[in-house]
């Protein structure tokens, strides 16, 4: 080790000595002794060519003598080392090498030099380069390369080597391009170049360093005047083993000239673009063995960059470019290492694929309202503006280029970097809180009334004494629960739902509920469609004939031909036909009877009670069953069952007996909010603008979560590539398209096709959206999604009806209007489906569902009135695959669990009905009618008082207010499943439950957009505008219900209730998990630039409390995506709004995602009712904490309630995911998509990469013990 160790010291001795003696030199203008100069730079460039032979032989006696240095040491570190004493931090030896370099005049020295710095930055040099660059390096070589060009002629060693560094430290320096341009490289590169074609050692280097100056895009728009472009096609030809690497070059130089929009023109209208295509097929024909892969990528580059104007997609088109690319891809996707060019072959065909219109007449919804009032300016404005005869579906602005203008790009880097936090408020005085009501107290005297808590005086009540424990749900008197049956039997150990069905004479096959029956032998019909009674709905022309169960049903006979006419139920009285048998009570076997349907319009009072084998009723059946029929035992599970156990959360979700199913608990635990006939009267009461006449089957059964996990799909490998390829080939074999209309909101009188091959769709029911649908091949259909009403875009929520499908069939759906750039389609999120024969038979559930499930842009085109004026936009494809289980079934899509408005007019009904009146205080009002004219709810909850007692009943009204809302945007339906588990939380009897209400009094507007909900919108209210982007002035008549929810905070706040939180439910599409956005001055300017001094503003901490008790306890929730930043583009959001103006300082927007979580107990599943429920739930639990912490008298044991041992901290370990300008309320998707290599797509945004957060899961046994902030990141630590 020691004679290494010499070794090491002497060589580097060596150099520093060299290098003092040259710097010697230079200072003393000694560089006349050219004798001295020449040995003292021969030495170095001897030194640097031969230093790592020299540690090759120090490695081998290390490795040799030493195997703890064998398995420490690397041989690229030691290869590092051999440079370092020259370009090392602190080394002046690159200032005395290029002083030199810029003061000799001897060629020798030059050249040694030259060597020198060739072999500084050879490869692995990148840090090496940087070094040059940043010491002056780049000017003094131009400078050189210059001076030596005008020698005639120019010495060849030394342009070799010139051009050789300058190509490698060029990219390294951002102003490269200019300082080439002013000091006339780009001619003197060009010149040589044209004057030796045939020297290939002098060409190689040129062509490098070509293709670095066409990375600046005014240089590449002058070389391309100057005839590169063609010269770069003289040096490019057909199929050759020779001189390989440089026409692999020349494809690189090419490339980068033809990013230049003028150079691509120029090049098609030489007509290159057919000769790129020959070449192409040449080499991809003769290149059996794959050896010049990057050659052909290189072809395909130049294509890809040529297409990118019109005039060249055009080109390509004529030239059969297509076929070309679509054959060679073909060939190319057994051989995994030639996907490469199978994704620039897609992406050429993509961009080049001719664009089409929507086949729509127009991009507005095909619902009109009229507005009380016409917005002055907006994109509602614009609507109205707009001229009948303009076509908004495709304007020819949106078909041609862009005005080319070429710019100097070299400060694009730096303007980027000032405009990435350009959306965060850094105006001080926007950012503190200024409580400014806004109207005057008088004006706001008018929601007193809704405030009836806080002057009750309960002289009329009888009170009891409370008990200390929670009541049992038996003695809580209940109006006939309704409960449905399901296929599951409860196992003796883990009560797991099973099912259980008994003997039958009827086969599986044939079984169905009661409702639905057959006569004997073969006289039965299917139920055949009929219209419409109504004549005021006559022009909707739904061609069907639906019935009405009266109550829940046991699994009984299902046939598949009758279940064909289960599309949806009707509103209207419809007879039936008159070949259906009836059984009745009381009915002779063989009597023929001619049932009519049930309708909204009434009611059968005929029914028979089903009793199980267990003695629980089931479905309320409207008929009678043939004696032949055999009792089915169903054990009993309830409608809309959450399955939350908040109290003992049990970690095994998996029973151990059965794999597959999750534990939930025994029927009736939870209260039942599921009627069916309570939900269709009030169905009949829900004002819609399309006035719709059915009920979606799903709405009127209701959903049991599944007992099984739903885990994220890993998408196969190819699979969206697969789905473009298909794309294309309607171009490439048009015949094979159908094109067929099969359903068609434009026009209802379309006929229904009955050919039994084709599918049939429907959409007309609440909260129902598609458009139009278009069979394109035999099982594959195109979707078109309708628009907002009053707006032209918004296409993201659908819910429809699919029927008329074989079974074992797999069926393509294609949805073709999207407008996001990204989607958690991409990363493991399924669309959702409801089967009616699965319901049937007992699993009445929205499942996720689908394969081959991809997200990609695609070739029909956006007006650029739809897109914000910006041209060239195109919609996106969410595609997926089906493959049903049930031959006729009717089954339904959805984006997300579906969660109507009589929904929750059902569940509020039926919550009012079975709670407890002399323990729960529930006041239901409507806070105003919608546009629409539906009334919009707003619940108060909180608990009796104890007496009637002053003390009592100054507790009562000083209780602190929590404010909660939900549902602004009409496509977050899962915002509503979270909003069901708080409310049926707070309305329980549970420990926590009690003193929740005890502590708080709870004001719930759970809708704040019922007309969008109904109406099947995704973002807007019937106004056409985002409701959430009208607090800061929100109007009384377009936005009644944002005016009137601010008005009851604004009264709270003139009366000094301000609440203690606010909170905002909503859903997000691109990010997993849930997650809070609260509001801090601090961690906003800290985001920013703004002096230091401002840190010194005082702030209450208190704002991170409740959502790190959540990141505790709610496995779902991840604080690792909160954010607390306030940013410009929600500034007139609720929870910016209620935090500035009525100085609400907990005031949060919670975002709950649409697909699932990456962290937690919930890693890798997708997100059902169940969790968002349980999310719910555990927002309530998490206020415990916060009533303890803001002294608020505590009823609770403390085991309950000690939820952290110590106050919370006040450090946050993430900061806002991002800065940046974003569509919507949203975060983009964090997971990037390597759209070069899997979608052959071009990102329109960058896709951030952040670290995955996994908080442990705390078990409520462990949460005192395990609660800590020390995995907090001291980074982040500046409060």
């Amino acid at each position: 080790m020691n004679k290494v160790k010499v070794s090491i010291e002497k060589g580097n001795s060596r150099i520093h000595s060299l290098l003092a003696q040259l710097e010697k030199l230079t200072l003393e203008g000694s560089l006349q002794d050219v004798e001295n100069g020449r040995y003292i730079t021969s030495k170095l460039l001897h030194l640097a060519q031969t230093q790592d032979g020299i540690w090759l032989s120090v490695i081998k006696v290390v490795f040799c003598s030493c195997p703890y240095y064998r398995l420490s040491m690397s041989y690229s570190l030691l290869k590092e080392r051999t440079k370092k004493d020259i370009t090392g931090k602190g080394s002046t030896g690159m200032e005395i090498i290029l002083s030199t370099l810029e003061n000799t005049r001897d060629l020798q020295i030059t050249l040694n030099i030259l060597n020198i710095l060739n072999e500084l930055v050879s490869v692995g040099g990148g840090r090496r380069c940087s070094v040059l660059v940043s010491k002056g390096g780049s000017q003094i070589l131009l400078q050189l390369l210059f001076s030596a060009s005008k020698d005639f002629p120019p010495n060849e060693e030394i342009m070799v080597q010139l051009h050789s560094i300058l190509a490698k430290i060029g990219p390294k320096d951002k102003k490269f391009g200019v300082k080439a341009r002013i000091n006339g490289a780009l001619g003197i590169t060009l010149n040589l170049v044209k004057q030796n074609l045939q020297n290939f050692k002098l060409i190689l280097p040129c062509l490098h360093l070509l293709r670095v100056y066409s990375n600046n895009a005014v240089n590449a728009v002058s070389l391309g005047k100057n005839g590169v472009v063609e010269l770069m096609f003289k040096i490019i030809g057909p199929f050759s083993r020779k001189n390989t690497s440089l026409v692999k070059v020349s494809l690189d130089t090419l490339a980068a000239l033809l990013k230049s929009k003028s150079n691509a023109r120029r090049s098609v209208d030489r007509g290159y673009l057919p000769v790129l295509l020959t070449i192409y097929i040449d080499w991809h024909r003769n290149d059996t063995r794959h050896r010049h892969m990057l050659i052909r990528k290189g072809i395909l580059t130049c294509i890809k960059n040529m297409t990118s104007i019109k005039l060249g997609r055009k080109a390509f088109v004529d030239a059969e470019g297509m076929k070309v690319l679509y054959n060679t891809s073909q060939d190319c996707l057994s051989v995994r290492t030639l996907d490469p060019l199978v994704n620039i072959s897609s992406l050429i065909m993509r961009k080049c694929f001719p664009k089409n219109r929507l086949p729509i007449p127009t991009i507005k919804s095909v619902y009109q309202f009229q507005l009380p009032v016409i917005p002055i300016s907006g994109p509602v404005a614009q609507i109205y503006n707009l001229a009948p005869e303009v076509d908004d579906v495709v304007d020819e602005s949106d078909d041609t280029d862009d005005t080319e203008v070429e710019t100097d790009n070299e400060n694009e880097e730096e303007e980027n970097e000032n405009k990435k936090n350009d959306d965060i408020e850094t105006d001080l005085s926007k950012l503190k809180p200024v409580q400014d009501l806004g109207r005057p107290i008088e004006e706001l005297e008018i929601y007193k009334q809704f405030f009836p808590e806080l002057m009750e005086d309960f002289q009329a009540y009888n009170f009891t004494e409370k008990s200390n424990a929670s009541l049992s749900r038996s003695d809580v008197k209940r109006t006939g629960p309704i409960i449905v049956p399901t296929a599951e039997e409860p196992s003796s150990k883990n009560n797991a739902i099973r099912a259980s069905v008994k003997e039958s004479n009827i086969p599986q096959s044939q079984q169905i509920l009661p409702n639905v029956y057959q006569g004997t032998g073969h006289d039965h019909k299917p139920v055949t469609h009929m219209e419409l009674h109504s004549t005021e709905k006559s022009k909707n022309n739904v061609n069907s004939q639906y019935f009405k169960q009266n109550g829940h049903a046991p699994t009984q006979c299902l046939n598949n031909e009758i279940t064909k006419g289960f599309d949806s139920m009707s509103l209207h009285c419809i007879n039936a036909s008159e070949d259906v048998r009836c059984w009745k009570p009381g009915c002779e076997s063989g009597v023929e009877n001619k049932p009519r349907f049930l309708t909204l319009g009434e009611t059968c009072s005929k029914t028979c009670q089903q009793i199980s084998g267990c003695g629980k009723s089931l479905f309320v059946s409207s008929f009678g069953q043939p004696p032949s029929w055999q009792q089915v035992g169903t054990q009993l599970g309830q409608l809309c069952c959450s399955g939350i156990d908040t109290d003992a959360e049990d970690e095994s979700s998996l029973s151990s007996e059965e794999p597959g199913f999750s534990e939930l608990p025994e029927p009736g635990v939870l209260q039942p909010l599921h009627d069916p006939d309570l939900y269709v009267e009030i169905v009949k009461k829900t004002k819609s603008v399309p006035d719709y006449g059915e009920v979606a089957y799903p709405d009127y059964f209701g959903h049991i979560p599944p007992p099984f996990k739903e885990p994220l799909i890993e998408r196969p490998y190819g699979v969206q590539r697969t789905k473009i390829f298909q794309d294309i080939e309607r171009l490439i074999h048009a015949n094979d398209i159908i094109d067929k209309t099969v359903y068609d909101l434009d026009f209802l009188s379309y006929p229904i096709p009955e050919d039994g091959e084709t599918l049939r769709f429907n959409s007309q029911f609440e909260s129902g959206n598609l458009r139009k649908a278009i069979q394109i091949r035999k099982f594959e259909y195109d979707l078109i999604l309708n628009s907002d009403i009053n707006s032209n875009h918004h296409h993201q929520w659908f819910y429809f009806e699919v029927s008329g499908m074989r079974n074992a069939i797999p069926y393509r759906f294609n949805i073709i209007n999207c407008e996001k750039s990204n989607s958690q389609f991409n990363y493991g999120m399924h669309p959702i489906m409801y089967s009616v024969q699965e319901a049937m038979l007992g699993r009445p559930r929205w499942v996720r569902t689908g394969t081959d499930i991809c997200y990609y842009k695609n070739h029909f085109s956006r007006s650029s009135i739809a897109a914000g004026g910006l041209k060239g936009k195109s919609y996106y494809t969410l595609t997926f695959t089906m493959t049903f289980t049930h031959k006729d079934d009717v089954c339904y899509f959805a984006y997300h669990y579906p969660y109507t408005y009589s929904t929750l007019q059902m569940h509020i009904q039926k919550l009012e009905a079975l709670h407890d009146p002399q323990q729960i205080y529930f006041r239901r009002d409507s806070i105003c009618e919608t546009l629409g004219g539906n009334p919009c709810p707003v619940l108060t909850i909180t608990s009796m008082p104890e007496s009637k007692s002053w003390e009592s009943l100054y507790q009562f009204r000083n209780r602190p207010y929590i404010f909660l809302t939900s549902r602004v945007h009409p496509g977050e339906s899962n915002s509503s499943w979270v909003m069901k588990g708080t409310l049926e939380y707070l309305m329980s009897n549970n420990l926590t439950a009690q003193s929740l209400r005890d502590s708080y009094i709870f004001k719930i507007v759970p809708m704040l957009n019922p007309d969008g909900v109904i109406n099947g919108s995704h973002r807007c209210s019937l106004s056409g505008e985002d409701l959430n982007r009208q607090w800061s002035n929100p109007h009384p008549e377009l936005h009644p219900t944002i005016y009137h929810t601010k008005g009851l905070l604004q009264y709270l706040a003139s009366i000094q209730h301000t609440p203690l939180v606010f909170c905002d439910y909503h859903g997000h599409s691109r990010k997993k998990n849930v997650f809070m956005y609260g509001c801090s001055i601090k961690e906003t300017v800290w985001q920013t630039d703004v002096s230091a001094s401002s840190c010194d503003l005082q702030e209450d901490l208190g704002y991170r409390t409740l959502p790190k008790v959540l990141n505790q306890i709610a496995p779902a929730f991840c604080m690792s995506s909160c954010s607390f930043v306030v940013e410009k583009s929600k500034e007139s959001t609720a929870r910016v709004v209620v935090w500035r103006e009525i100085g609400v300082t907990r005031s949060y927007t919670m975002e709950s995602t649409y697909c699932g979580c990456d962290q937690g107990k919930y890693k890798g599943q997708q997100i059902g009712t169940r969790q968002l429920e349980e999310m719910g739930a555990k927002f309530c639990i998490s206020l415990l904490r916060l009533k303890r912490m803001t002294s608020v008298e505590c009823r609770l044991p403390p085991s309950l309630l000690d939820v952290e041992n110590d106050l919370i901290d006040t450090r946050c370990n993430v900061t806002s995911p991002t800065t940046q300008v974003l569509d919507e309320d949203e975060p983009r998707c964090l997971e990037e998509v390597d759209y070069s290599a899997e979608s052959s797509d071009e990102q329109d945004v960058d896709l951030n990469e952040t670290a995955d957060f996994d908080p442990q899961y705390f078990d409520a046994s462990t949460q005192e013990e395990q609660l800590s902030d020390s995995d907090i990141s001291k980074r982040d630590c500046f409060l």
